[in-house]
């Protein structure tokens, strides 16, 4: 990997500093190969990312196409998501870990301390996920813990 120069290492930093956390999808494909998966010719497929992207539901550049936050609420997914926190029977933890991956969420992460395993799920998602969780053998407690609102 190339280092960077100095002049650059500041502007990336300037960039985190100043920036403002998103939460985005993105997706890398040439677009020829997305208008065939939609049944669309590109064409078409160009007018309607140019208005997604006029009322700023996505962010396009060259190979990538990034939903927006705003493009994220449009759909009904939240930018603001829940947490779970879950304490695991230290024995069950592989098998535990293995149904969480076929959970309806967002990530999931182990994590050292107090807990486990920290999972990120929609809001809207929370109560279904703890439900399924709570017939999981090997979860010892859960903590649930909803955002309102990003700080940065």
């Amino acid at each position: 990997m190339e280092p960077l120069t100095k002049r650059s290492m500041q502007l990336l930093k300037t960039l985190y500093e100043n920036g403002k956390s998103t939460s985005t999808y993105t997706l890398r494909v040439k677009q020829d190969e997305l208008s065939s998966q939609l049944g669309v010719s590109r064409q078409a497929l160009n007018v309607h990312l140019r208005k997604l992207k006029i009322l700023g539901y996505i962010r396009t550049g060259r190979g990538f196409i990034d939903v927006t936050d705003k493009g994220l609420t449009v759909l009904g997914i939240s930018s603001t998501p829940a947490f779970i926190l879950l304490k695991v029977s230290p024995v069950k933890r592989i098998k535990v870990y293995e149904q969480i991956q076929q959970l309806t969420i967002s990530r999931a992460f182990r994590i050292a301390g107090n807990v486990d395993a920290l999972i990120m799920v929609e809001r809207e998602n929370l109560d279904e996920v703890l439900k399924k969780l709570y017939s999981i053998d090997g979860i010892e407690d859960t903590r649930s813990y909803v955002t309102i609102d990003v700080i940065k």
